[in-house]
């Protein structure tokens, strides 16, 4: 089940970027890509389901805890364990950069100017926090593993009392310079959700259990943006005076409970269905190149982009009827890209895979 939730959300990270983005030209030449909420009434809704970034740190405590116990089941040592994750974590991520550093400094050195992807696509290394954030859930693994081991859901308490202190000092006291150490907080409480989620099996319990699992972080999710004055999108939204996301506040909390609620309720029948192999292989494939598809997916979107404009396409403003309609477009391109840019470089995370294993004779 762990592996299905990986897959499906890598799978809307990537559709989210390409379908429901509104990517067009400032008058500056630079490309944007705010989302279209906004314009929908009530569409907020569909965020606390596809922003999948905080069920993602959920899916990686359980992982990361399930990897921890085998390792020292074999006497693998901390720092052999960390240091393998991350390889996963890292290899395809500096291969990503490498390239794109290298097309950087070629196109800097041609005659003429030159701007920087940063500079005139800033969005294209935003998903790049997640490496960031993540690769620091991995290093605390021995850490936060040992505190789950020995107190158990009394660590997710401690945080959500953190958080909650952090949260008044923000918005009560004005305190802003508490709003990041409150999104850090956020993102081990995520991740350690995952590790409650395993420990205690809660994909086999009543279904009173599971069903007040999804109940609490709804009411966590109603509370904060109907009372507290948290905005109701669990992603940026032109126009809002604020974020949920940057910097990660206690709603993006409240929505990991909610969204593993949603998940262990689903668990018995996601499990029937993914005995089927027509089901279970597509689930194999995605994992076995997760992180490769996750560097390269804009790349594969900035091709098309390109291919576009150079065709003499324009990228509307505004999510208009020719935006809808060309949904398909932003589908199908950037899909056939990503296979070819996946099958030349996944290659780096199948040897990241790998390395560091024993060798047989």
């Amino acid at each position: 089940m762990v592996d299905a939730a990986r897959a499906v959300c890598i799978v809307v990270v990537v559709l989210w970027h390409w379908t429901l983005s509104v990517t067009h030209r400032t008058a500056d030449g630079a490309l944007v890509m705010p989302n279209p909420v906004h314009t929908v009434p009530g569409a907020w809704v569909a965020t606390w389901v596809l922003q999948v970034m905080p069920l993602f740190f959920v899916v990686g405590g359980y992982a990361n805890l399930a990897a921890w116990e085998r390792a020292q089941a074999t006497g693998t040592s901390a720092a052999r364990f960390v240091g393998g994750r991350l390889r996963r974590l890292l290899w395809p991520t500096a291969a990503w950069a490498a390239v794109w550093l290298a097309g950087e400094v070629i196109a800097a050195a041609l005659p003429g100017p030159h701007r920087w992807v940063w500079q005139w696509f800033p969005g294209y290394l935003v998903p790049l926090w997640f490496v960031v954030v993540y690769g620091v859930m991995i290093a605390l693994v021995p850490l936060t593993a040992a505190l789950h081991v020995r107190a158990g859901p009394t660590v997710l308490a401690v945080l959500v009392a953190l958080i909650a202190g952090g949260t008044v000092l923000v918005r009560g006291a004005g305190l802003e310079a508490a709003a990041w150490p409150t999104a850090a907080l956020v993102w081990v409480f995520c991740h350690q959700l995952g590790y409650w989620w395993r420990s205690a099996d809660l994909g086999h319990r009543p279904l009173q259990v599971r069903s007040a699992i999804a109940a609490a972080g709804l009411a966590g999710l109603l509370v904060l943006t109907l009372c507290a004055g948290f905005p109701p999108s669990m992603v940026a939204t032109v126009g809002a005076a604020e974020s949920n996301l940057f910097p990660t506040n206690a709603t993006i909390a409240a929505l990991a409970v909610f969204q593993l609620g949603l998940l262990v309720l689903v668990t018995p029948v996601a499990r029937r269905l993914l005995r089927r192999p027509a089901v279970w292989k597509p689930v194999v494939a995605v994992n076995a190149v997760a992180m490769t598809v996750f560097v390269w997916h804009m790349t594969a979107y900035l091709l098309v982009v390109w291919v576009y404009e150079r065709s003499g396409g324009t990228l509307p403003a505004e999510p208009t009827a020719q935006w809808w309609a060309q949904r398909w477009l932003w589908l199908v391109g950037p899909l056939v890209v990503l296979v070819a840019l996946v099958a030349v470089s996944a290659r780096v995370e199948v040897a990241a895979r790998h390395a560091g294993r024993p060798r047989g004779r």
